[in-house]
């Protein structure tokens, strides 16, 4: 298949959206495939710039466990005095951290079982105090 040198010297139209950015080319093909190359590298270095930027204006990922920031009130004594599970779970939502009440449970549960913070009362109205205080 071999191509007619008249069909490349045609002018062509072509137009393009990247993203919000639209453009529109005329020229020969050979042109047109020139410029469209030389537009996608420079879109392409300007996005990676501004992702780049963007990664470090970004916070910090938070990836901490429920049982972890529970501790981390342990270590804070905010354990001094029972709370109730409703307490820690709003608590928790306070300082950012949203997990399912019965995650909150089940991470108190286990500090009980760790000998971090003891349980009284009876079910369904447990209070969760320190065990011991943090060691500093």
């Amino acid at each position: 298949m071999s191509e007619d040198p008249q069909e490349k010297e045609q002018p062509i139209r072509v137009k393009m959206k990247v993203g919000n950015i639209e453009f529109e080319i005329e020229g020969t093909i050979d042109q047109c495939n020139e410029a469209i190359g030389k537009f996608l590298s420079t879109v392409t270095d300007k996005l990676k710039e501004t992702q780049l930027i963007a990664e470090r204006e970004a916070p910090p990922a938070r990836a901490e466990t429920c049982k972890a920031i529970i501790q981390r009130l342990w270590r804070e004594n905010w354990f001094a005095e029972p709370r109730g599970l409703g307490e820690v779970h709003s608590e928790m939502a306070r300082l950012g951290y949203h997990y399912d009440r019965t995650a909150v449970a089940h991470a108190l549960v286990d500090l009980v079982k760790d000998n971090v913070l003891t349980r009284e009362g009876r079910p369904r109205r447990y209070r969760y105090a320190q065990k011991r205080p943090p060691s500093r």
